[in-house]
């Protein structure tokens, strides 16, 4: 079976193609129905994860023209940029580059991810310059004052990534944990949103190549090529799209035992355009593996499926407030990666619209306040079966599932064309 990209078009336009999301297509695998090439002509997949690879471009006045000569540093809300590369000083402008990781001189738990996040929430952002000459000074600018903004992705949406356990006898900081990560294999974290992510349902990269349109953070964009330690077996991309647009809730920053992390969020259509693409849609978490690593050396130590993650666990926290009893110290609040727990008017509130649904709060808070079922790993090591207790996701399934439906409606409605790839990626 062959199609081509024009017939799949021509069929949404004559509002005659059929359209699934992921999900639909993976819950009638799951049921034991048969898909063909018949039922289905465009596929929406999506992503939400913490993507290290992220950094973003801003040009924007900040005083009168030849009122300094060149920046040589400059912070946004005290986060590091790097100025240039066209030296637009002379004319009050700056150009800069803000790495999604960089970590604020202000706040040991604010960086890039979320001054990204704050700027398309349309906050206002202060700005310190220090000059060549040595002199400084302050202003402030929001998203709306910036004529180019724009967010770009060095490696994004792994094809799949790994569960990650501490092998080692002490514990460990890293950026795979809110926490240090407990030793001896005690627990587990993980990444990726296994059967809906873009790259498994197209591994090859048949439809997906230099020129995709995609949605980034919600906002329309396109794939520029295949990312830094993209590689057959795990496949990644660049892309690009401009912040105006983006959905703050689908973006951020993250805390972890070391350092803050950026968080994105993709969704990409598929189109059926053959057999192979057909075979890989249609395989679900049991058939998605996911590599299990040792945090600790950064090996890979044995294999599971993504069932693990998401077979039969909540994809978001059950909160019951009445439960709180008040203990000192909120062992949620003080180790959210969101700062999604707090207390307001003395009532303890989660903020649905900051949480990441990472379930970390559900297995510290020493009451029912928080719950959710977040599964295990299950893998073999030396001929023994572990199952250790994944207490933290990396990876938001939840927001992930409604980008994807969102992308299935833009389609459907006509308000997100497909788009050919110009030039195929190799991965």
């Amino acid at each position: 079976m062959e199609r081509s990209i024009e017939d799949i078009q021509k069929k949404i336009n004559e509002k005659t193609a059929i359209v699934m999301s992921s999900q639909e297509l993976c819950e009638l695998i799951e049921k034991g129905e048969e898909v063909t090439a018949k039922d289905v002509d465009v596929v929406t997949t999506a992503t939400r994860a913490i993507m290290s690879g992220t950094y973003a471009l801003l040009s924007f006045p900040v005083n009168a023209p030849f009122s300094f000569k060149r920046a040589s540093k400059v912070f946004l809300n005290g986060v590091p940029a790097h100025v240039g590369p066209c030296p637009n000083e002379s004319l009050g402008m700056l150009d800069l580059m803000v790495f999604g990781t960089a970590h604020s001189y202000l706040e040991s738990d604010y960086g890039g991810g979320h001054l990204f996040r704050d700027l398309v929430e349309r906050k206002t952002i202060n700005v310190s310059v220090i000059t060549e000459e040595e002199d400084t000074f302050q202003t402030s600018t929001t998203l709306d004052e910036m004529p180019y903004a724009k967010i770009y992705a060095t490696r994004h949406t792994f094809k799949n990534y790994a569960a990650f356990v501490n092998c080692s006898s002490k514990p460990v900081s890293t950026i795979f944990h809110v926490t240090e990560f407990e030793p001896d294999m005690k627990t587990a974290t993980f990444s990726g949103c296994g059967q809906i992510n873009p790259l498994k349902n197209d591994p090859y990269l048949q439809t997906i190549g230099v020129g995709t349109r995609v949605l980034m953070n919600g906002a329309e964009g396109f794939v520029t090529g295949e990312g830094t330690r993209s590689s057959p077996e795990k496949p990644n991309m660049t892309g690009f799209a401009d912040m105006h647009t983006m959905d703050p809730q689908l973006m951020g920053g993250f805390a972890t035992s070391a350092g803050p992390e950026c968080i994105a969020s993709w969704a990409v259509p598929i189109p059926v355009v053959n057999d192979n693409v057909l075979d890989a849609i249609t395989k679900t978490d049991e058939q998605t593996p996911m590599s299990v690593m040792d945090v600790d050396r950064r090996v890979t130590i044995s294999s599971t499926t993504y069932a693990d993650g998401w077979k039969n666990v909540d994809l978001s926290v059950d909160f019951k407030p009445s439960s709180c009893i008040k203990c000192d110290v909120c062992k949620a609040a003080e180790s959210c990666p969101m700062d999604a727990i707090y207390f307001k008017n003395e009532k303890l509130v989660l903020d649905r619209h900051l949480c990441f649904n990472c379930g970390l709060c559900s297995t510290i808070c020493p009451e029912d306040v928080f719950r959710a079922e977040l599964g295990s790993i299950k893998f073999k090591t030396d001929s023994k079966l572990n199952e250790v207790p994944i207490v933290l996701r990396q990876s938001d399934r939840k927001r992930a599932l409604e980008l994807e439906e969102k992308l299935k409606r833009m389609i459907l409605d006509g308000s997100f064309k497909l788009s050919w790839m110009v030039e195929k990626i190799h991965p």
